[in-house]
């Protein structure tokens, strides 16, 4: 099954076409970069020259994954409506990937891993996840913290992240700390994959952004009442 992927999360995103086949057999054909600011420009162009490259077509896709957040709300708006329509278009299944799950993916720390990423306003998005080498990553919770509340509840987990400033702070704190490169679409393209064969699937109907923060206007719109 031909799968394509898709990040739009953050500053940088990308787009990844993968073969898969077995429930663990998912061979990345590319990973194509996507620079901040224009995806909404360069989506939709890059995912047709990507197939045209390898003599591929839309039909030929099987499934979709992409990455659901938390990040940027206009950027995830971007990835989630051309994942959408590409799905109602080829009526193929689509899995959403948290971007926190994608970087505990990226990790190779075992026991208690918090991945942490900058939410900016001196707070992070936390995924903690329990991580077993028989057990596989199981999600305890996702959350926004701030920087102090998250280091004070860090205890013995190691922190997964791929921001250095992070990671410099909560190395001067004593924690333990893994890290790692920004998560591509080649991870969501393995992580779906293996959500698909789950079953863990949804319609473009259903299909939405894994925000954790609330956005501006919801936050200025109850302040108001």
């Amino acid at each position: 099954m031909l799968l394509l992927a898709a990040d739009t999360s953050g500053k940088h995103g990308s787009i990844a076409l993968a073969n898969c086949e077995l429930p663990d057999q998912c061979r990345v054909l590319e990973v194509v970069p996507l620079s901040g600011g224009t995806f909404s420009a360069q989506l939709v162009p890059q995912i047709a020259a990507l197939l045209k490259k390898h003599d591929l077509t839309k039909r030929d896709i099987g499934a979709l994954a992409v990455a659901s957040g938390p990040g940027s709300f206009t950027g995830l708006r971007v990835g989630l409506a051309a994942i959408k329509a590409l799905a109602e278009v080829l009526e193929k299944p689509i899995t959403a990937v948290s971007l926190l799950e994608a970087l505990a993916e990226s990790s190779q720390s075992q026991g208690k891993v918090l991945a942490v990423l900058d939410a900016g306003r001196n707070e992070v998005y936390v995924g903690e996840f329990e991580v077993g080498q028989q057990s596989g990553r199981r999600l305890i919770c996702e959350e926004l913290m701030g920087r102090e509340q998250c280091s004070e509840s860090a205890g013995q987990s190691t922190i997964v992240t791929p921001d250095h400033s992070l990671a410099e702070a909560a190395r001067a704190l004593g924690l333990k700390v893994e890290e790692v490169g920004h998560p591509r679409s080649d991870i969501i393209a393995r992580i779906g994959w293996r959500r698909i064969q789950a079953g863990q699937i949804v319609s473009p109907e259903e299909l939405e952004a894994n925000y954790i923060r609330r956005s501006d206007a919801e936050i200025f719109s109850r302040t108001s009442q």
